[in-house]
């Protein structure tokens, strides 16, 4: 069975609203590579959208799970709890930013982990209000898409969404808008649309991930912590494709610091395995009676024994370490490339989270032609990218961070060759 093949049966089986980069389809994968049915090989700078920063099949994980499998694969955590569930609670609870006790609910997908989130900042505060940012990503649910600040493809036909959200802008150097704009935008919006005493919370992603790799400025998250206490507000950190070292850091909040009331995690959790959390406050993740939190899959006992072998993979190899010094090679490597491709507008990230965008030199405007043109000749080249941003302008980089030397080497020649036609 060749791709063509596979690709006629895709299109007559399944939706089109399941949008699908590749036309070809994966064999098999080990680290940073990845093979087609026909036997091609790729090398994978999308990591599954930043699932695999402990790369494709590490021996651990696929050896934690393998164990599991031999003792049980569900019993529903709500009906018959396991020790594992526990005692990664107690992990994360110790590892996330705060210096406060902790609590951690296990669920499902990154887009589980923010409606929880939000009712749990309901149900905490007793209020209705939620506030998000400009080009944030927070998931396909209802709750999510109002969450998210993109309307295409993620909003499109889909409305009505659930009220009582409210957005103001992310700070964003390139275009102009400053920390003080979007402070301004959010007393306006204390003033105009909602009192801060009706706001549940106030949700950012410290990096943005589909809005383009903006990074949260320092100055925005304490001001933000100090609104927040002041009003009584729940403040929720996604880390949903910032946690677990992307950004060199274990979580992305560790950069800042403040710390936020609500962590939600979720895809490098457990390597490839659908697993995400809720870390937050005790006091506020106690706020829902018992049953108004959980899901049939939530805490998988195999992804919880996935997520076990993740962190020791983090700590044992270095990786925060590790994401800092790719995360620096590529960087330095595509500022030098800005004198010889005029499209490149800028380089910015923080750790192994680092994107560019480019823009038409002429105009200053974002230029998805260009980047749909580079995506596509790293692809024909055996190169997966991933674009993202608003405009569709930028190309972010999700290798695994146990990417070898040589295959990162071989992999920015790509690049660079693509970026240069």
């Amino acid at each position: 069975m060749n791709n063509e093949q596979i690709q006629q049966r895709k299109n007559a089986a399944t939706p089109r609203g399941v949008g699908v980069m590749c036309d070809f389809y994966a064999e098999r994968a080990l680290n940073a590579e990845l093979w087609d049915v026909e036997g091609r090989r790729f090398i994978d700078f999308a990591s599954g959208i930043a699932v695999l920063n402990t790369g494709h099949r590490h021996p651990r994980v696929i050896a934690a799970v393998q164990a599991q499998l031999e003792r049980f694969t569900h019993t529903a955590y709500q009906i018959v709890p396991y020790e594992e569930y526990v005692s990664l609670a107690e992990r994360i609870n110790a590892l996330a930013p705060g210096e406060w006790d902790k609590k951690t609910a296990f669920f499902t997908t990154g887009a589980e982990a923010v409606e929880n989130a939000v009712k749990i900042a309901r149900a905490h505060t007793g209020r209705p209000g939620v506030v998000a940012f400009s080009g944030a990503f927070h998931g396909r649910t209802l709750m999510g898409m109002a969450l998210t600040g993109k309307v295409v493809p993620y909003k499109q036909g889909f409305g009505p969404f659930p009220g009582e959200v409210y957005h103001v802008p992310f700070p964003t150097a390139l275009d102009g808008v400053t920390t003080a704009d979007a402070l301004t935008a959010l007393q306006t919006l204390f003033k105009c649309d909602i009192e801060p005493q009706r706001v549940a919370a106030i949700i950012i992603e410290p990096v943005q991930g589909e809005g383009g790799f903006h990074v949260a400025p320092r100055e925005l998250m304490s001001a933000l912590r100090r609104l927040c206490d002041e009003h009584g507000i729940v403040l929720i950190a996604d880390e949903i494709q910032t946690g677990f070292a992307r950004t060199g850091k274990l979580f992305a909040m560790e950069h800042h610091a403040v710390a936020a009331d609500l962590v939600t995690m979720a895809k490098s959790l457990a390597g490839g395995l659908p697993l995400s959390a809720v870390c937050g406050r005790s006091d506020i993740m106690d706020a829902p009676a018992p049953g108004g939190l959980g899901g049939t899959y939530g805490g998988n006992p195999l992804a919880i024994a996935a997520a076990h072998a993740v962190l020791d993979v983090i700590d044992d190899e270095g990786l925060c370490a590790r994401a800092v010094e790719l995360g620096t090679r590529l960087s330095e490597r595509l500022r030098a490339l800005a004198a010889k491709v005029p499209h490149i507008a800028e380089v910015r990230g923080v750790g192994a989270m680092v994107a560019v965008e480019f823009r038409d030199p002429a105009s200053g405007q974002a230029d998805a032609a260009f980047t749909r043109k580079v995506q596509a000749h790293a692809l024909a080249n055996g190169l997966l990218l991933l674009s993202c941003g608003v405009y569709g302008n930028v190309i972010r980089f999700l290798f695994p961070l146990t990417i070898s030397d040589a295959l990162l080497e071989e992999a920015l020649g790509v690049l660079e060759q693509a970026l240069s036609q």
